[in-house]
């Protein structure tokens, strides 16, 4: 068996080694741009390049060293015909929802306003908020979304959830579908965005979305920053209809240095570290899967290409 493997990033050699010894009776494949490689079995891949397709053709499946997909299905009608495969969790839900926790208990006990506060050599105790009037909305309600979900439920937020087809989770209210978005948005007082990059997602949060957010409403952002209109966010922090926004993706990364979010206080910004693939769980649930489909048998986490996820 030989499984080629490739990262945009360059950082392979220790998912080489890891391939090693999960499955030692295959042959890790290091493919670099313009080196044509004998036909694999199989391609473990993170952000590949155009050339990279052309090796990807014979393979009996791609899996993706993550759970967004959106790096790969933008190549559109170029792609192999072949299944393609994401990571399910791999640790990435826990670390998720420690973020998104992080975010929505600073907003909640107004940390931001005193961080401000501080740097001004200001000392003002401020009037704390109710529980029950802070509703957080989670939009995206898949794998991550469910558990963020889950954990902002059990730390006592009245919680919703919105997704594109209908879900049931314990104690979230839901909402499914376009047509229930904006009254979804409009009871939210911090939306944690966790949905996957599709054309239908793209500048999905422009200015009059998210202008159905209550006055004073917080945006955290850990999906894909493309689904941000950001000169639109950033005119309603300026305003003052959005209070502030903890952004970890943006639509271009790294963010230039001249970006206006970097000067604006209300903007809190992370390099996209709100859930990092843990590389060995990555590759002993990849290899799992692997074997699964020598035998014959069927995996989960097969991207719908139709869905874009």
């Amino acid at each position: 068996m030989r499984i080629l493997l490739y990262r945009g990033d360059g950082v392979i050699g220790p998912w080489a080694r890891d391939f090693a010894d999960a499955l030692p009776q295959a042959e890790a494949v290091l493919w670099q741009e313009g080196q044509p490689v004998e036909r694999c079995d199989y391609a473990v891949i993170w952000a590949p390049t155009p050339a990279l397709l052309d090796q990807l053709k014979h393979v009996k499946a791609i899996f993706l060293m993550g759970a967004g997909v959106d790096a790969l299905l933008k190549f559109g009608d170029a792609l192999p015909d072949v299944p393609i495969v994401r990571l399910g969790d791999a640790g990435m839900a826990e670390q998720m929802a420690e973020y998104a926790a992080h975010a929505v208990l600073r907003y909640f006990r107004r940390f931001d306003e005193y961080e401000r506060q501080a740097r001004q050599g200001v000392w003002n105790p401020l009037s704390p908020r109710v529980k029950s009037e802070f509703t957080v909305g989670v939009l995206g309600l898949g794998k991550l979304g469910a558990q963020v979900a889950r954990a902002l439920r059990q730390l006592g937020f009245p919680v919703r959830g919105w997704s594109r087809t209908a879900k049931d989770l314990p104690g979230v209210e839901c909402f499914t579908g376009m047509e229930a978005l904006d009254d979804f948005l409009s009871g939210t007082q911090v939306l944690v965005s966790l949905l996957p990059l599709t054309p239908e997602t793209n500048n999905l949060l422009d200015r009059a979305r998210l202008s159905k957010l209550p006055q004073g409403a917080y945006l955290v952002n850990v999906a894909r920053g493309a689904q941000v209109a950001e000169p639109d966010l950033l005119a309603l922090i300026k305003s003052g209809h959005i209070a502030g926004a903890t952004l970890d993706v943006f639509r271009n990364e790294p963010l230039p240095a001249p970006h206006p979010f970097w000067n604006e206080p209300r903007i809190t910004i992370t390099p996209h570290i709100s859930a990092l693939t843990l590389r060995e769980e990555a590759v002993r649930q990849i290899a799992d899967k692997i074997m699964l489909l020598e035998r014959g048998e069927t995996v989960a986490d097969i991207v719908d290409l139709n869905r874009g996820y």
